[in-house]
């Protein structure tokens, strides 16, 4: 059995597509996820199975889809992967809660980085899948604006992503 994390998008944030991590461990359950558990309350899910992440996409995506009525749009890494966006951070000298690193299903797109749109002191990096960003001015105060193309991930700062690579290793 192969050990994933699956990074929900968009649920718990707002008041909008409300969904308690209890319904989403159950939902997993039901589709055959194997060892659920989540992490806080924004969509993180750690798991095994013996399918592919593609698969395992499709199948999560349609349960969310027939429980919520909704798309709810899920990016998902090997556990392993995690240790690698990790040694990646271009910013590992800055505040951990104030670098985010944006999860895509794809490599980010070319020309990515020409179009964002940078007010504050913001720094932005890509590593294949992954986008970067340090928030020297916190993330809550940022006015960077991401092009249309590359609004289709889901962010987690690099505390979170220690958690949950930490989690992954637990037997």
């Amino acid at each position: 059995m192969k050990k994933y994390v699956a990074l929900l998008r968009g649920i718990n944030v707002g008041g909008n597509t409300i969904l308690p991590m209890s319904e989403l461990r159950s939902i997993c359950e039901d589709i055959g996820f194997q060892n659920v558990r989540t992490y806080i309350q924004s969509g993180n899910i750690l798991f095994e199975s013996e399918h592919s992440e593609e698969k395992l996409v499709k199948e999560l995506e349609e349960a969310l889809y027939q429980e919520k009525e909704r798309n709810i749009p899920v990016i998902m890494r090997a556990a392993a992967d995690l240790d690698s966006v990790i040694a990646h951070n271009p910013f590992p000298d800055a505040n951990p809660s104030q670098v985010g690193v944006t999860f895509y299903s794809d490599p980010v797109p070319k020309g990515t980085l020409e179009e964002i749109t940078t007010p504050g002191r913001e720094e932005v990096k890509i590593n294949g899948r992954e986008l970067y960003v340090h928030y020297p001015d916190g993330i809550g105060r940022s006015k960077l604006k991401l092009p249309k193309q590359a609004q289709g991930g889901t962010m987690r700062n690099i505390n979170t992503i220690n958690k949950l690579a930490a989690l992954s290793k637990e037997k």
